[in-house]
């Protein structure tokens, strides 16, 4: 493990440069004396001779690339915290927003909300509703049955997962193919093509706030991962704030539906990373993953924006990069729960 002392601030600065290179890169380049020159004149009203130079900029950056760069920040630290917290709350390392149904609850719903033409925050809400949804029929049918809890809860959310991935597949068929389909479809492969500036704005605060909440709760985070029987002696009331945790980061993760749709594997191995960096003590292990989430989905952006003439679905390229690493991940698994750092 690094020194916690200088790890969190290094990624700190490795967050601004990967978000000031995120800045200058797209079919439009944009260099560092631009870049300067606009904020010089945008922040500090430092008036500039070039009006029209400006005026590019300003659509460029403004419009069109900082709501994205923002964007992927929220999604990233929305999935790899909502991530950990649940692998944290069952006590096992497989656990992601993705496996227990979360974000194919959220697709579905929006879905839904899209073939039934409501509004914006109708569509919204009926996504998060459903989120909730798809985590309770994998946690019900996984306690339905006896056997290892592990396993169980897998399978849970490979049921959960198919269930409301076929309704996502049957609101496919039923939506308009002009109208509807593309943005249905456009939310199943991911991407942040239609982030735009009202969108970030509105989705900003919810999962800013539910983020923080679970970083302030974090060391009762740490009481449940001692297990049921040592955080009750504790005075614990485990069930409550378990369902606590579990709430936060359903919505936080079924939030990031509407800005990219349905993103996987961030929610998995990021917050395995953050584990080997700093251990598994919640406190500290919680932000690392948020700034590495941000920073993982921020340069698989601008993978995708860049790799090809279009641009690539960003759920293609997660799942490029999340699969080998993952898979060098699994050898710490012998180790335990307990270890995996």
């Amino acid at each position: 493990m690094i020194d916690r002392r200088i790890l969190f601030p290094l990624l700190l600065v490795l967050l601004v440069l990967t978000v000031l290179t995120s800045l200058a890169l797209g079919r439009y380049p944009v260099g560092p004396k631009e870049i300067v020159r606009f904020l010089a004149h945008a922040v500090f009203g430092m008036s500039d001779p070039d009006t029209g130079g400006l005026e590019i900029l300003r659509t460029v950056l403004v419009h069109i690339r900082i709501p994205r760069i923002v964007g992927a920040m929220l999604v990233g630290t929305a999935l790899a915290v909502s991530g950990a917290v649940l692998q944290s709350v069952f006590i096992n390392p497989l656990v992601s927003p993705r496996l227990l149904g979360i974000l194919a609850g959220a697709s579905f719903g929006a879905a839904l909300g899209t073939v039934l033409s409501l509004s914006w925050v109708a569509v919204q809400a009926v996504s998060s509703m459903f989120g909730i949804v798809a985590v309770l029929v994998a946690v019900g049918l996984a306690g339905l049955y006896r056997g290892d809890r592990i396993l169980l809860l897998v399978l849970g959310g490979i049921i959960s997962t198919e269930l409301f991935n076929s309704l996502f597949f049957l609101m496919k068929y039923l939506a308009d193919p002009y109208n509807q389909l593309p943005i249905i479809t456009y939310w199943f492969m991911g991407g942040f093509a239609l982030a735009d500036a009202k969108t970030t704005l509105v989705l900003f605060f919810p999962i800013v706030a539910g983020v923080f909440a679970l970083l302030l709760l974090s060391p009762y985070l740490n009481v449940l991962t001692m297990g049921e029987e040592e955080a009750r002696s504790l005075g614990v009331n485990t069930k409550a704030l378990r369902m606590t945790f579990i709430l936060i980061s359903t919505v936080i993760s079924s939030l990031t539906v509407a800005v990219c749709g349905m993103l996987g594997w961030v929610g998995l191995v990021i917050p395995h990373m953050g584990r080997m960096l700093v251990g598994p003590d919640n406190r500290v292990f919680l932000p690392v993953t948020a700034v590495l989430g941000a920073i993982f989905v921020l340069v698989v952006d601008d993978v995708s924006r860049l790799l090809f003439q279009v641009e690539t679905p960003l759920g293609i390229l997660t799942a490029l990069f999340g699969v080998p690493v993952f898979a060098l991940i699994l050898r710490n698994a012998r180790k335990g729960w307990g270890q995996w750092s």
